[in-house]
C-alpha cells in the first residue's frame, strides 16, 4: 500500500476519506512574497497602489478570499469545506509585498491548500494589477507556516 495519502491500494489517485476523523477546529497560515521593481514601490503611498485598474492591494485581498473558498473546485482531492474564516493581509517590507492568508473552519480536514490557494490567487493578483508598469515582478516564496487542529501541528520559525 502507498505511504501517499491520495493513492489507493492500486495505485490509482482518489480522495482521502475523512468520516471517520473528529471535527475539530482547523486552522493555516500560509504566506507569498512578491518582490516588486523599484518603480513600482515608488507609487506605494501608505499601504496601497492606485493603478488604473483600482486599488491594487485590496483587490488582491478580495480576489484571494474568494480563491480559498473556491479551492475545492481548482485542486481535484480537496474536500470542500465552508470557511468559517479567511482574513488576508499584504504589508511592505523593502521591495517585498507579504501576502499572509489565514483561514479557520471547524471540520474533518485542514485548511492548508485554501490558505496557500489565497496567497497564491492574491500574489497573482497583484502581478495581474501592476504588469502594465513592469513585467520584473517575481512571485515567490509561497509556503505553509503554519497549522493546527489536525492529527499533526505545524509552525515554521520565521526566516
Amino acid at each position: 500500500m502507498s505511504k501517499l495519502s491520495h493513492i489507493d491500494a492500486d495505485n490509482r489517485p482518489t480522495m482521502v476519506d475523512v468520516s471517520h476523523k473528529k471535527e475539530t477546529v482547523r486552522e493555516a497560515h500560509a504566506q507569498a512574497i512578491v518582490r516588486l521593481p523599484g518603480d513600482i514601490v515608488q507609487h506605494i503611498s501608505g499601504d496601497e497602489i492606485g493603478t488604473k485598474k483600482g486599488p491594487v492591494f485590496a483587490t488582491a485581498i478580495i480576489a484571494g478570499v474568494m480563491a480559498a473558498k473556491k479551492t475545492h473546485e481548482l485542486i481535484p482531492f480537496c474536500h470542500p469545506v465552508g470557511l468559517d474564516d479567511c482574513k488576508i493581509t499584504i504589508s511592505v517590507d523593502g521591495n517585498d509585498a507579504i501576502i499572509d492568508c489565514c483561514c479557520k473552519v471547524v471540520h474533518k480536514t485542514g485548511v492548508e491548500m485554501e490558505a496557500l490557494t489565497g496567497a497564491s490567487v492574491a500574489a497573482l493578483t497583484i502581478y495581474d494589477m501592476l504588469k502594465a508598469m513592469s513585467h520584473d515582478i517575481v512571485i515567490s516564496e509561497t509556503r505553509l507556516m503554519a497549522k493546527s487542529g489536525g492529527k499533526q501541528d505545524f509552525y515554521r520559525g520565521q526566516s
